[in-house]
């Protein structure tokens, strides 16, 4: 049993963070391994977290690899793992297990111009991606961010949004679907916003994670403004199960989710709906 794929490490609840409060609240959890050691992971990635006595659930990590010692996923409450880790405390302890499958290839955007587009809790990936790149500015060109929701209520990481919001190297887009009372910020659907705001395809990628519907029109309006599929990535991670490609639930056409993704192209997602008749795959 200890070299188990399904054996989880024990890792203790440090820091929990309110996000969003409403009809599905959501909350960050920073956590750290009981046996001292580091936990090592990119962009992208995902964990099994586990609360013990009631289940287990996969989540994108949320913080970047800083390599010291803590990793953060962020909860929405929906079911009964995400209800549990809701009520849990500080000090508690999980299992988690991973991580798992293929990251952002950060390292082949080097020199090329960043577009993350977020909805909702689908921020919580790219904001790994954010911070790494923060973290290796100088590697990288311009980074523009577009971050929406249904109210500004549900919108995630507000302090650190502010933070980017003041920095002269990022460009910091927030909007939410309907007009508030107090709101100063864009106002509208993510993929309607991106249309307006044009952006050039010119040595750019695009990234973009949320709700299924959100990255299906973001990643057509894309496609109108001319980047190439091959210059466009998301996240599938809300398809993973096991985390190591044994109970067959990730499937899309031949590719596992947690095995060949979570991160895809928007080519390799045509591809796969292509040999599967024209079954969309979001």
């Amino acid at each position: 049993m200890k070299d188990s794929p399904y054996l989880p490490r024990l890792a203790r609840i440090e820091e929990i963070r309110v996000e969003t409060v409403g009809r599905r609240p959501i909350k960050t959890f920073r956590v750290s391994l009981k046996d001292g050691g580091t936990f090592t992971f990119a962009p992208g990635q995902c964990v099994m977290v586990s609360v013990m006595g009631v289940g287990e659930a996969i989540f994108a990590v949320s913080s970047p690899p800083k390599g010291d010692g803590y990793i953060e996923f962020s909860v929405m409450k929906l079911g009964r793992v995400t209800s549990a880790l809701h009520r849990a405390e500080v000090g508690e302890t999980l299992g988690i297990r991973g991580p798992y499958g293929r990251p952002f290839p950060v390292e082949e955007w080097r020199g090329r111009d960043l577009l993350i587009i977020g909805g909702g809790i689908g921020a919580a990936p790219l904001r790994s991606l954010i911070g790494y790149v923060l973290s290796h500015r100088e590697e990288y060109g311009s980074l523009t961010v577009l971050y929406g929701a249904r109210s500004s209520r549900d919108l995630c990481y507000r302090e650190e949004m502010r933070a980017w919001a003041e920095r002269n190297d990022v460009s910091l887009h927030l909007t939410i679907d309907r007009p508030e009372e107090g709101w100063d910020g864009l106002v509208g659907m993510v993929p309607d916003v991106l249309r307006e705001m044009k952006p050039s395809p010119e040595n750019t990628v695009a990234v973009t994670c949320g709700p299924p519907i959100m990255i299906k029109f973001v990643m057509e309006a894309l496609a109108d403004m001319g980047f190439p599929p091959e210059d466009i990535y998301t996240t599938l991670e809300r398809r993973m199960k096991c985390g190591i490609g044994k109970c067959g639930r990730c499937n899309i056409g031949p590719l596992y989710v947690c095995k060949d993704g979570p991160v895809f192209s928007y080519a390799e997602i045509l591809k796969v709906s292509r040999n599967a008749g024209g079954g969309g795959v979001l």
